[in-house]
């Protein structure tokens, strides 16, 4: 069959190609139904990455955050009609020690391999989850690829922390703060979680924890067992010295703010208080399932995610698509949603 791909082919520019599938492939054929625009998205759209890796990699078709529905499987294993998220990394080799997610030799869709807007999306069956049907909100889960990155850092976490496990520190009011907190709460019920900000709208979404701080306003009597640093870019160097200011000794930073350029950290006081740093990028197939349980056993955290959402946009057309991305760029919070009608 022939399938349309969206690419981008240069900063905000989309053009349509076509790629002839084979529709008895041992692939299961996915209909996207809804995507989220991820600030990687962002900065091959804008042309705000280094101008090599945009020549290496573009035309390339963006975004790594989608549900859709299964439309065929040769193989039988999905019903028609299921709803399932996407999960971009792709791995190519197995290692019983490293994680997929780390293996340089796995792709990831919208970064050098064909992200999902297409017309459809030919998946491996190991890279596709189940969305129970008790889960309506399908316009929230669009975004799970961004939990599952939190819930990866979590899960690490917890292998490699200490047994001091009464209160966390999150640094970041943005996203990936706000997904990593509700986590936290509902996998710690009785820690004590802080989290600490900059702007005052976006910290009035966090009620559900117990404190709520400035950067630059934070008691000195403020301390926690672990803290997590969602903050990423140029942000990123002054909240992880923060954390290894307030930081209770032996405790564990997890980093999973990205950062374009190197930061400097105040490795004396690492050193001084004993203090792990844990680093996380992107996801497994397994951290999927994992929310995608989670989701079913806990429909409240669907309802906090859904605070999340920000725009809604029902693209048609690449005119709609470009509309999309260009409000994300001033979007204050929250993810854009596209509703993918192509």
């Amino acid at each position: 069959m022939i399938n349309q791909v969206y690419q981008l082919v240069a900063p905000r520019q989309f053009e349509v190609t076509y790629n002839n599938e084979d529709v008895k492939s041992n692939k299961v054929i996915i209909r996207p139904l809804y995507l989220s625009i991820c600030a990687a998205d962002q900065r091959y759209y804008t042309g705000s990455r280094d101008e090599k890796v945009l020549k290496k990699k573009l035309p390339m078709s963006l975004i790594h955050e989608g549900v859709g529905e299964v439309v065929y499987d040769s193989q039988g294993i999905y019903e028609i009609g299921t709803k399932v998220i996407l999960v971009p990394n792709t791995p190519i080799e197995k290692d019983d020690v490293i994680a997929e997610n780390y293996l340089p030799s796995s792709k990831f869709r919208s970064s050098g391999f064909d992200g999902f807007m297409q017309d459809y999306v030919f998946m491996d069956h190991d890279r596709v989850v189940e969305i129970d049907e008790s889960i309506e909100d399908l316009s929230t889960i669009a975004y799970s690829e961004l939990v599952s990155v939190s819930w990866h850092a979590i899960q690490r976490f917890e292998r490699k922390s200490n047994a001091n496990k009464n209160s966390f520190g999150i640094w970041g009011d943005g996203n990936l703060g706000y997904i990593t907190a509700i986590l936290l709460r509902k996998l710690y019920p009785n820690a004590e979680i802080s989290v600490f900000g900059k702007t005052d709208y976006k910290l009035s979404h966090f009620s559900f924890v117990d404190h709520i701080y400035h950067i630059h306003d934070v008691p000195d009597d403020v301390t926690f067992d672990h803290g997590f640093e969602c903050v990423g870019g140029k942000g990123s160097q002054s909240a992880v010295n923060q954390i290894i200011d307030i930081i209770a000794p032996e405790g564990t930073i997890c980093l999973l703010g990205v950062s374009e350029y190197p930061i400097e950290v105040n490795t004396r006081l690492v050193l001084e208080k004993g203090i792990t740093l844990s680093g996380s990028s992107r996801s497994g197939a397994q951290d999927f399932r994992d929310i995608a349980e989670f989701y079913k056993n806990n429909p409240d955290v669907v309802e906090k995610l859904s605070l999340l959402k920000g725009s809604e946009f029902e693209v048609k057309t690449i005119n709609d698509a470009v509309k999309a991305f260009e409000t994300d760029l001033s979007t204050s919070w929250g993810k854009t949603v596209i509703k993918w009608t192509m």
